[in-house]
């Protein structure tokens, strides 16, 4: 089949081009901790292997960045680093890779007496300085709480697009267009909104597409198919990860995934399921990454949904988080919301948090509180 591409600019990192002349280039991100080299390059090489044009890790910390050195010498991957709140980390990682991702929301909660703007400036020279493309990373769950107070609290996307398109207009201001924009979701028919009003309002701008915490396999294929099919199928999207839950060893097969997705789409095996706004049970558990605090994270998600499978029939939304980066927001708009820490699990109902409580005692909360959700739903017909 063939479809038409947005008319998307070209956008190098490192060895390859992202945009409407180059193929949809396919991502992942390594799940190990980063301080550990030898198990993050294997994963490098491993993600390579399968077909992984660009490689992200996590940077936290400066001895993350330090690890970040080593592993540069040990693989020629294209790499792209995810500076969370610490934005001054730019300048030490980005000699040792090949775009750098930063999220508006959280450039918010870091020297909040500087201007947004400025923080900005400093990213860009930093990137023109060492060669790097940048990625403006906006999530549903991470929007700069001033962006969100304009509009009402039920409208997660327009927040989203008038964060996008400013920081967009700040980086081209600086005469910087090396660049693409990322609007994710855990909701395919959010990521589909989102990404198809941001398209029409700057079609010249590359877009990473995917669905944020879509979860385990099957489900989070699924979830991830519905969004690339629709969006893909018009032409929108340059670069797409498929962000699963999964132990470390597995994390090729977001690569699979992605590229299965997309042969699909090229070959018009298009098979979209049914609008998801279905009246059904949804759980949401974010892709494994070097962020998560215990490694039991990846377990409990798939005890949950063990767990759960008898409220499939019912219009409840459980998220399973793995870490305190996006933990805590991300849950809020659930009806349960687990996010995981060292040793305990903190459980939320629709945005209320409800207490933190060990991993061996967290799905009998749940069950009680799901058993609540249920009885609820039943009373009202």
């Amino acid at each position: 089949m063939q479809i038409k591409r947005n008319p998307t600019r070209s956008v190098t990192i490192g060895k390859i081009q992202i945009g409407q002349d180059h193929a949809i280039a396919v991502q992942s991100m390594t799940a190990t901790k980063t301080q550990d080299i030898d198990a993050t390059v294997a994963q490098t090489h491993a993600l390579e292997e399968a077909g992984a044009d660009v490689v992200r890790i996590a940077v936290d910390n400066l001895n993350d960045a330090e690890a970040l050195k080593e592993i540069r010498n040990q693989t020629s991957a294209n790499l792209s680093v995810d500076l969370q709140e610490n934005y001054r980390l730019a300048e030490v990682v980005a000699p040792f890779v090949d775009k750098i991702r930063y999220n508006p929301g959280h450039l918010y909660h870091h020297e909040r007496e500087k201007p947004w703007q400025e923080k900005v400036s400093y990213i860009v020279g930093i990137a023109q300085d060492n060669d790097c493309a940048i990625r403006i990373g906006v999530n549903c769950g991470s929007v700069d709480p001033e962006k969100a107070a304009k509009f009402d609290a039920e409208d997660s996307i327009a927040p989203m697009i008038e964060s996008a398109i400013e920081h967009c207009d700040q980086l081209e201001s600086l005469d910087f267009q090396r660049f693409c924009v990322s609007l994710k979701d855990s909701d395919p028919q959010k990521v589909i909104e989102v990404n198809r009003r941001f398209a029409e309002l700057r079609p010249q701008i590359p877009l990473h597409l995917g669905v944020t915490e879509a979860g385990m396999p099957p489900d989070g294929i699924i979830k991830t198919r519905i969004a690339f099919e629709q969006l893909i199928s018009q032409g929108i999207g340059d670069t797409i990860r498929v962000s699963l839950t999964v132990p470390n060893p597995q994390k090729p097969e977001e690569i699979e995934a992605g590229r299965g997705i997309l042969s699909d789409i090229a070959a018009g095996r298009v098979r979209s399921v049914v609008d998801y706004g279905l009246d059904t049970l949804n759980i949401i558990s974010c892709p494994s990454c070097s962020r998560v605090e215990n490694e039991a994270f990846v377990e409990l998600a798939q005890q949950v949904k063990e767990m759960t499978r008898y409220a499939k029939d019912y219009h409840i939304t459980i998220a399973v988080m793995g870490c305190r980066v996006n933990g805590p927001g991300e849950t809020d708009d659930a009806d349960l919301g687990l996010w995981c820490g060292p040793n305990y699990v903190n459980l939320k109902r629709s945005g209320e948090a409800l207490g933190a409580f060990p991993y061996d005692e967290i799905l009998g909360k749940l069950k009680f509180e799901l058993d609540a959700l249920i009885d609820t739903q039943n009373a009202a017909g």
